[in-house]
């Protein structure tokens, strides 16, 4: 499976509730259920006025149908291509 960013505009995110982040939570993992073991979602971070989520996929489309199916914005879905981090750097 392939690992996808999609980023999410909803105004106000970060000044949603526990109680309003796990209704739209619990929405996306009834959906997740639906289309079965081929997308996971691993985690998302909530900004001011965004969501970044990260999923595991067969691929882009299955994210977008995901969006579509809960009702969530899925205004960009890029794929990673690569992982970095502080120890990438000693290993030059």
């Amino acid at each position: 499976m392939n690992k996808y960013i999609i980023e999410r505009n909803v105004a106000g995110a970060g000044k949603l509730s526990a109680q309003e982040l796990s209704v739209i939570s619990g929405k996306s993992l009834s959906v997740l259920r639906e289309l079965g073991p081929e997308i996971q979602w691993l985690e998302s971070f909530v900004t001011a006025d965004k969501l970044y989520c990260v999923y595991l996929a067969k691929n882009a489309e299955l994210v977008r149908e995901h969006a579509q199916r809960g009702g969530f914005p899925a205004d960009a879905v890029n794929e990673v291509r690569a992982t970095i981090d502080p120890t990438t750097a000693a290993s030059r």
